[in-house]
């Protein structure tokens, strides 16, 4: 089986493919320490594997456990929201990278019950998070009907202030930065940041880090990547992997530089800032340079075969963008991707004649974009509104021409429950990007916030 989104981490996508079947104050702390203890080894999905990240945790509870001894100040909360969603998708017919739906077999309809929660305890030296996923889901196409239980935590850590300005931490942590919303190229893990999908719940990466902050305006983080967290396919490039990272703020900018270190790849280097030009405009940028572990070449002669590098050349990545923001909150976002991992025109013409005979290749091994450029505008209300919230994102490739809307629609029913609708809309044909696999998604559901 395909997996489609090879290169984002993310679950609680509603277009996902059929997959094979495989008090007071003391008593409070007691009860987070209980949760904690019995939720992190239960939902991180702990192997055999990453040593260290089932150690250094225990090391810093032990820490933490002294440290209640003399501090009282607990602090603990919590919150979360139970999601009920169904969806429905139109595939193509005639599509060339899944004919009949053979090969990826995605799901054309699926319900879903979904619970998220956050836990937090904290005194002055000690801070506990967790975030555990359960989700119910059956999905539905032409095959049959196959449903899929998980319960696993998309991100928990434990961060201990070791000394004046320098903080430890272990646990499952989203490593994601940077303001753009359709790509964040600063990000070798998050390539695909979840921004541009309400619905997308992101799963973090199982890291040892250590922080060091001097002041309001500078940090740096090093950190050990154990490996990719719950869900990465295999085998899992970014397994002991190095990571650093710089960021400096002004009063009215902010930037960081990040470097990572994978062992069979070569280094990747991120660059990201963003400027308050003024109390209506922000402008940002990203810059991402990597090698993929690996690249379908797909040259523009169409009588020479596909062929696959093994690691890729080294690319570059920048997007570029803006956002104004009107008197009444509203919001009017413009951004420009250029991906230098994507295919030319005449490259991607090439590819999608090749996929004709070769569709399982094409498809599983297509990079993360198939063009290089893209023009990205998205226009969404006031997200401070009590009433609810709207979105509305379009999305144009300027390699082959095709263009996707989205649009997500929220209106609170009470102070705890609203309904939502999320839709997708690809126009195009079978041998244009975002038209290639379907025509249309539409998601509607309800959420309760449960505090």
């Amino acid at each position: 089986m395909i997996t489609l989104n090879r290169h984002s981490r993310e679950s609680g996508n509603p277009a996902n493919q059929i997959i094979p079947a495989k008090q007071d104050n003391k008593n409070i702390l007691s009860d987070s320490r209980n949760i904690f203890s019995c939720w992190i080894p239960a939902f991180a999905g702990m192997t055999c594997s990453g040593f260290a990240i089932k150690i250094v945790p225990f090391a810093l509870l032990a820490i933490a456990t002294t440290a209640s001894a003399t501090e009282s100040d607990w602090r603990t909360s919590w919150d979360g929201t139970l999601y009920g969603y169904a969806n429905s998708t139109s595939l193509r017919n005639d599509s060339i990278l899944n004919p009949s739906n053979q090969i990826a077999r995605l799901a054309q309809g699926s319900d879903v019950a979904e619970l998220r929660l956050n836990f937090k305890a904290e005194n002055d030296t000690v801070r506990f998070t967790a975030r555990p996923i359960a989700s119910v889901r059956q999905m539905r196409n032409g095959f049959g009907t196959q449903q899929r239980d998980e319960s696993y935590l998309s991100q928990w850590q434990v961060r201990v202030r070791a000394a004046e300005s320098w903080n430890v931490a272990a646990g499952r942590e989203v490593l994601n930065w940077g303001a753009g919303q359709f790509r964040s190229p600063s990000s070798p893990f998050y390539f695909d940041s979840g921004r541009s999908d309400p619905m997308r719940e992101l799963v973090g990466m199982d890291t040892l880090k250590v922080s060091w902050t001097p002041n309001l305006k500078s940090s740096v983080n090093v950190a050990r990547i154990v490996r990719s967290g719950y869900g990465v396919t295999q085998p899992d490039e970014w397994r002991n992997s190095w990571l650093a990272k710089f960021d400096q703020r002004g009063d009215q900018w902010s930037a960081g530089l990040v470097t990572v270190k994978a062992p069979h790849l070569p280094t990747f280097y991120g660059v990201y800032a963003q400027k308050t030009v003024s109390d209506a405009v922000m402008v940002y940028g990203e810059f991402g340079s990597s090698a993929q572990s690996s690249a379908l070449q797909s040259p523009e002669d169409i009588a020479q075969p596909f062929t696959v590098q093994t690691p890729s050349s080294r690319h570059n990545t920048v997007l570029i963008g803006s956002t104004y923001t009107f008197e009444n909150g509203n919001a009017l976002i413009a951004e420009y991707l250029h991906d230098g991992n994507g295919y030319s025109a005449d490259e991607e013409c090439a590819y999608f004649q090749r996929a004709t005979t070769q569709p399982a290749m094409a498809l599983g091994l297509a990079p993360r974009l198939l063009g290089r450029d893209y023009l990205n505008i998205v226009w969404q209300s006031n997200q401070l509104e009590s009433s609810g919230f709207w979105r509305m994102m379009l999305t144009h490739s300027l390699t082959d021409g095709g263009k996707a809307l989205t649009g997500y629609y929220e209106k609170n029913l009470t102070t705890r429950i609203s309904a939502f609708a999320l839709g997708v809309w690809n126009s195009g044909n079978a041998r244009q990007e975002f038209s290639s696999l379907m025509s249309r998604n539409a998601t509607v559901g309800l959420k309760v916030a449960l505090l």
